[in-house]
């Protein structure tokens, strides 16, 4: 029944298998279970058994000597010795293999932060999916620009911790196409449950198409900055369109307007404004984000053009 529940695709027990390790870790898994439950089902059994036999009742005379079997002994040491040394040589073989990367690899710079994902590929392109090609290792290259976070797929059976300060790497080699979840699995703040992504694995022809076209950004600035906000830099994860307060203020109908300070007064929202705030983002803050987490700087990380064209989309967003 183990290796039957192991094969299949989707049980009731594990998402659906989509990379190499998938598989294994399933099945290790299940064997580790099946052992545990074989042991629990033994120990219980003869616990109750012996609760009933050696029972105190009226004429029954337990002996005070302690009963001695060499052969029972020997068998519940060296048994479960055994299977635990093939758990310890099974696990570490599956964790070297996930720790051994490949060196033909597609190579993807991963940003973390809160509360958004971004992942940079060759000649600059950035996107806020996880773009792969199917059957074609990858690696991933990441770091923190805040806190501890800690990247997951279930459906590649892939996890690996990304600490500020320093740059941590993993791989992972998807079997199938599709499009499949990726969340943040380390507690990061108040915002942690919505750190999430997609992983788009592609054909290797879509992939090529794909790159393709979102190395082109648009020509129609507004269209550009809404490219910028909502998938290359992530600012959708803090500032909403429609109002709505997530963590920072939304931009809808903020533009022309005058910005309450928390250290008191009042500024216009402009050009100057928008492009201090994003540089250095504490040197105005608003009145009523005291106590929101601080934004990160985007100096050198935003070019000037790109600051221009994401003006241009929050200009936009006050006739809407």
């Amino acid at each position: 029944m183990m290796f039957l529940l192991a094969d299949q695709n989707k049980t009731f027990w594990f998402p659906e298998q989509a990379s190499t390790f998938a598989p294994e870790v399933d099945w290790f898994f299940l064997a580790v279970t099946y052992i545990s439950l074989a042991f629990f089902v033994l120990i219980v059994g003869f616990m109750v058994y012996f609760m009933y036999a050696y029972r105190e009742r009226p004429g029954y005379k337990g002996s005070p000597e302690a009963l001695h079997n060499n052969a029972l002994e020997i068998g519940w040491t060296v048994v479960p010795t055994i299977i635990a040394v093939w758990i310890f040589y099974r696990g570490t073989i599956g964790f070297l293999d996930m720790m051994t990367i490949p060196s033909d690899t597609r190579d993807v710079q991963v940003v973390a932060k809160k509360w958004a994902w971004s992942f940079g590929y060759p000649n600059g392109v950035v996107d806020n999916e996880l773009h792969l090609v199917v059957n074609e290792p990858a690696k991933m290259i990441m770091r923190s620009d805040d806190v501890l976070h800690s990247l997951f797929v279930p459906a590649f059976r892939a996890k690996c911790d990304v600490v500020p300060g320093r740059y941590a790497t993993m791989w992972f080699e998807p079997t199938k196409t599709g499009t499949y979840d990726l969340f943040c699995s380390e507690y990061c703040g108040d915002q942690h449950s919505k750190m999430a992504a997609k992983v788009v694995v592609h054909t290797k022809e879509e992939y090529d198409a794909w790159f393709a076209k979102a190395q082109i950004p648009p020509s129609d600035p507004v269209e550009y900055g809404k490219l910028l906000y909502a998938k290359t830099m992530g600012c959708a994860s803090c500032h909403s369109v429609d109002g709505s307060k997530i963590v920072g203020p939304s931009f809808k109908g903020t533009w022309g307007g005058e910005v309450a300070l928390a250290s008191g007064g009042t500024v216009p929202f402009d050009e100057n404004y928008v492009r201090e705030s994003v540089l250095n983002p504490q040197a105005k803050s608003r009145s009523g984000y005291e106590k929101a987490s601080l934004m990160p700087s985007y100096q050198g990380r935003l070019k000037e053009e790109q600051i221009s064209a994401l003006i241009a989309y929050m200009k936009s967003l006050k006739s809407e």
